[in-house]
């Protein structure tokens, strides 16, 4: 759960409102009903997605969802999982009242351990998640950023390359669309390349 709590964390603070919840759901839905981990990444999910319906100006949706995401939060321990949940429920209660205060105040971020990640702070496990959601969100192709995880993660076990685990973090810590988009076409050359690789040398040895 750590590095799905920690990859959401920092992209909704980079203000991927959508993607965040993405690593998320991934890790909710395999949880019991009820459970803290369940209402507290249920909560969480429908926290961002009170701050994007609020951002788009969808007041309605906003103020139910942050009536139906403090519900979740509410009697969780704050910090819970390092996350700080006590001003994201004021943030809420603020919302369910008044969604229109998004256009007045900037939405808070979401602190893990104290810090406010950001993708640039995270570990290669976040890493992996985060591009997933970016690549998702975003319309880039899904099935290079799965290859080029797995082959970064051949690249780790091995210890002694770092072609794909150095454009994932590029990719993740983008600081623009235009940026990604560079990273993104590299990495679907990559992967594409080391593919025919492996296909050249299949087989050989049967």
């Amino acid at each position: 759960m750590d590095a799905a709590l920690r990859a959401g964390i920092a992209l909704y603070n980079d203000g991927e409102h959508r993607a965040a919840h993405e690593p998320w759901e991934d890790v909710w839905l395999g949880l019991p009903d009820g459970t803290d981990d369940e209402r507290f990444l249920h909560g969480l999910v429908q926290f961002t997605a009170t701050i994007h319906h609020a951002r788009t100006r969808n007041w309605s949706g906003a103020a139910g969802l942050a009536v139906s995401a403090g519900d979740y939060l509410d009697g969780l321990d704050s910090p819970y999982r390092g996350v700080a949940i006590a001003p994201l429920r004021r943030a809420l209660t603020t919302l369910a009242a008044d969604p229109e205060a998004a256009e007045r105040r900037r939405p808070p971020p979401i602190r893990h351990e104290g810090h406010v990640l950001v993708p640039a702070d995270l570990d290669f496990e976040a890493v992996a998640p985060a591009a997933r959601a970016l690549a998702s969100e975003h319309g880039y192709d899904e099935e290079t950023v799965d290859g080029a995880v797995s082959h970064a993660c051949d690249e780790i076990a091995d210890g002694d390359r770092t072609l794909f685990t150095g454009a994932l973090f590029e990719f993740v810590a983008a600081d623009d669309e235009t940026h990604r988009d560079l990273v993104a076409r590299r990495l679907g050359r990559h992967v594409a390349r080391r593919d025919r690789e492996f296909d050249d040398v299949a087989g050989l040895f049967d």
